[in-house]
């Protein structure tokens, strides 16, 4: 008897182990699982046309977004300058071009420049041209809840199509105005089970029927959210391609306000230094009228023509420079450029004059 008890007490105590052993190994398995399904909805996710075209619709907001908010930011920056522009220009009139023209005009001095019809207008100084049209991007939808309603359509009209086969292969009338009533219901759904070996069981007729209907409502159902997902996908590969274009058409607008942004600091400090230089010729117009300008026809000295002269040919210079607008079709003006150089350079030989 002892033997038997001690035979007892292992196999309980190897029970106990394997019991053990296998609460062991289902807990690992389900921990196992755990980690399964949260990596598999993931992974699911990546392979739904659906999922893919809705990252791209978001792609595509990001980069409009981003080409946007630069050249928003670009425009703020650029009416600054252009601000400051505008200043420079006051300044300039203000500290000496107005007072030196003037006081060529009382001095008499007639210029022969071709440059006497320039007139500072109002104008422009930039203005950007939109080639494209604002884009307008659109959210794509999964057609879920469509594919839901084409499903209910056509599994009322696979029901309908079966009971009217049912009806028909039993040579019933069925009153479609009124509810049927359960024997008609049980011939109808009889006949079904008859159909696969169970003579008049209409339970596992009826079972049949919402196979078939279930079966039709879901092959619909997933046909119309895959034609959805691949039409999304096309529609949202367009839409970035759009983004796309659109952004580098912002982009390159971007770029041509840089360089109108440069010119402008260019414009700014070169009329700043015409402002000295008008001041300083004021001063000598007003000696040379002092001093030669009280006779009729006065007979100016040599030096004191070539100092009206000067003056004249830089007003001719900035006034041209500054009656031309700095952009033309939407990109910084050649011409602009040009006149810009002409008046740097008329003053370079001003200042080279000085020393």
């Amino acid at each position: 008897m002892k033997d038997v008890a001690e035979i007892t007490e292992d196999t309980q105590k190897e029970m106990l182990d394997e019991v053990e052993g296998i609460s062991t190994d289902i807990e690992e398995t389900a921990k196992e699982l755990e980690s399964i399904e949260e990596v598999l909805p993931k992974e699911v996710k990546k392979l739904k046309k659906h999922e893919i075209a809705k990252e791209m619709v978001v792609k595509a907001k990001g980069i409009v977004k981003e080409a946007e908010e630069q050249m928003d930011a670009c425009k703020l920056l650029l009416a600054d300058d252009l601000k400051a522009y505008e200043e420079a220009k006051h300044l300039l009139q203000e500290g000496g071009m107005d007072a030196s023209e003037a006081l060529l005009t009382q001095l008499g001095y007639v210029a022969n420049s071709e440059e006497d019809e320039n007139k500072e207008e109002e104008n422009i100084v930039f203005e950007t041209k939109d080639e494209v049209e604002p884009i307008a991007l659109r959210d794509v939808s999964s057609g879920k809840f469509t594919g839901f309603l084409y499903a209910l359509l056509g599994g009322a009209t696979t029901f309908a199509g079966l009971v009217y086969l049912a009806t028909n292969k039993l040579n019933m009338t069925l009153d479609v105005t009124k509810m049927p009533s359960n024997e008609t219901l049980q011939r109808i759904f009889g006949w079904f089970g008859t159909q696969v070996g169970r003579p008049d069981d209409a339970v596992n007729g009826g079972l049949i029927v919402g196979i078939v209907v279930l079966a039709v409502m879901a092959l619909i159902y997933f046909i119309r959210v895959g034609l959805k997902g691949n039409k999304n996908l096309h529609f949202a590969t367009k839409q970035l391609e759009d983004a796309q274009t659109y952004t580098t058409h912002k982009g390159n607008c971007k770029e041509e306000m840089d360089k109108v942004d440069a010119h402008i600091h260019d414009a700014i400090e070169t009329l700043k230094t015409y402002q000295v230089l008008f001041n300083e010729q004021k001063g000598k117009l007003e000696r040379i009228l002092h001093f030669e300008g009280g006779a009729e026809e006065p007979n100016y000295h040599e030096k004191s023509l070539l100092e009206m002269k000067d003056t004249q040919d830089l007003l001719d210079a900035v006034k041209s420079f500054m009656a031309l607008p700095m952009s033309e079709e939407g990109k910084l003006s050649g011409k602009s450029t040009l006149f810009l150089h002409r008046a740097k350079s008329r003053m370079q030989k001003m200042i080279e004059r000085f020393y």
